[in-house]
């Protein structure tokens, strides 16, 4: 049994239909707007870079100014904490030597004399530090911490102990 089924291609000037020219038309003026946002996103993009630039360069100046301000408070500090030192090594040596009489009676000439000694060593080396600029000192203990780092690590842990216990509060 044969059917008498024949399929007939459909004709090529049969007209598009409206749903397809409508959807056409969508999709090029979505692709128009997709543009027009792509265009319009990468100007705010240059000119929010270019805000961001020049406020980069304002931080920068500000922190540059700050760092000078800092240095400068820095370096008055230091020349207060110098004259300080200075004032207190002279006023300790003036003590130890003072006080050579007492020791002298107390427990000899000989360690009399090495507290004038030790007195007088005192106020040459608050004269000499006095004398130096803070250039001067911070380029003598570079070189000495060079030359003697086992030395320069024991002072300093030294000192850190000794500031340790003039700061820690007492327990009783």
């Amino acid at each position: 049994m044969a059917k008498d089924a024949t399929l007939t291609p459909a004709p090529a000037d049969k007209p598009v239909a409206p749903a397809d020219t409508e959807s056409t038309e969508a999709k090029a003026r979505f692709a128009k707007a997709v543009e027009e946002a792509r265009g319009g996103a990468a100007a705010l993009g240059s000119a929010y870079k270019d805000k961001l630039v020049a406020r980069g360069s304002d931080l920068v100046e500000d922190a540059k100014a700050l760092g000078a301000q800092a240095k400068e408070r820095a370096a008055a500090l230091a020349g207060d904490g110098k004259g300080r030192a200075t004032s207190a090594l002279s006023g300790l040596g003036r003590t130890v030597s003072d006080n050579a009489g007492l020791i002298d009676d107390k427990l000899g000439v000989q360690y009399g004399d090495y507290a004038r000694g030790a007195g007088r060593s005192i106020q040459d080396a608050a004269e000499r530090i006095d004398a130096k600029s803070l250039d001067e000192i911070g380029e003598d203990m570079k070189n000495f911490v060079r030359q003697s780092p086992g030395l320069a690590v024991g002072l300093a842990a030294v000192a850190g102990f000794m500031l340790a216990r003039m700061f820690r509060g007492s327990d009783d």
